[in-house]
């Protein structure tokens, strides 16, 4: 009996050998995508072309770029350009921080004011706006201080002279801003749970507190990402002030190929400029959605470049640590 029992466990496949058969019987073959290869290929010869042409373009006249990139009157003119879209988000974000506490307020009064506020300011193009700002002294030639409804005056100053280019432009940038960075800090309010609030009145935080404290914190996850992208529109507004002569990158550069005709050469270094500093902001807004992000991530990181930069830090920190504490 026991002779036919190892003849026949003998016969019997083992599992290793029966899925090594099985391994090389099926055969996988990947799937081919001819259009993506196609496509691709148009589009890298579409590009090389447009390289090669601007390359071999005489009017393009990179030396002249090169002249005007670091010229001093560029650079006072980028330097106008950062500080006006600094100053402006900063100002733009506190008031449409408080626009946004008045649209969601119990108070009918102050709630209409914040959306008639945000309607107009949305409702009208920047561009008409800066020069609105920048002529306002044709509306009220002069600004006074005083007793309102009354003719008691304390000061009164030529609008002109408070009002010049350069601040118009920014009363401009910080009242349109404010009017969009209240909406999203809005939307930021809403998306926190209203569980949140409730649990810290019961705690005994007033309605300031609890909105500074615990509502909006939570709700910069939602607000930076759109207004990251309201920095970089912001950035590239600021060009719109050229309009008024306020100084900044676009100004300058005009003022230069007004006098030498190089207009080409001085637009392509305003583009290389802006280019720079919106991928500096770019970085920027992938570091500041890392740090409020923490904990929500579905991948655990942000994409682009400064996630990797963060993956590839942390990954060399865990790596290190082992071998420190052997040590």
């Amino acid at each position: 009996m026991q002779p036919s029992t190892e003849r026949h466990t003998a016969e019997m496949p083992s599992p290793a050998s029966s899925q090594e058969g099985a391994a090389e019987e099926l055969r996988v073959v990947p799937l081919r995508h001819p259009f993506r290869w196609i496509s691709g290929g148009l589009a890298a010869v579409v590009l090389v072309a447009i390289l090669v042409s601007l390359a071999s373009n005489p009017n393009l006249d990179t030396p002249s770029v090169l002249q005007y990139l670091f010229h001093p009157a560029v650079l006072r003119g980028l330097t106008t350009t950062i500080w006006l879209t600094i100053v402006a988000m900063v100002l733009g974000l506190a008031g449409g921080t408080v626009v946004a506490v008045m649209r969601l307020s119990a108070n009918p009064v102050l709630r209409y004011i914040a959306t008639v506020y945000i309607w107009f300011f949305r409702g009208t193009p920047l561009l008409v706006q800066i020069i609105f700002w920048g002529f306002l002294g044709a509306l009220y030639p002069f600004l006074s201080l005083g007793i309102p409804l009354t003719e008691i005056t304390f000061v009164q100053v030529s609008t002109s002279t408070v009002i010049g280019a350069t601040t118009a432009s920014l009363i401009a940038l910080t009242t349109n801003e404010a009017a969009y960075a209240a909406e999203i800090v809005r939307a930021g309010i809403l998306s926190v749970d209203s569980g949140q609030a409730e649990a810290a009145s019961a705690l005994g935080l007033n309605g300031a507190q609890t909105t500074f404290k615990v509502v909006l914190p939570q709700a910069m996850r939602v607000i930076i990402p759109p207004m990251g992208n309201e920095t970089i529109t912001m950035l590239k507004s600021t060009s719109l002030v050229s309009v008024i002569g306020g100084a900044d990158l676009l100004s300058n550069a005009q003022s230069i190929y007004a006098q030498n005709f190089k207009v080409i050469p001085l637009l392509v270094v305003v583009a290389l400029w802006f280019l720079v500093l919106t991928s500096l902001l770019t970085i920027g807004q992938g570091f500041l959605e890392r740090r409020f992000g923490r904990g929500i991530s579905r991948t655990g990181h942000p994409g682009g470049f400064a996630a990797r930069w963060i993956s590839v830090r942390r990954n060399k920190t865990l790596s290190i640590e082992p071998e420190e504490q052997h040590r």
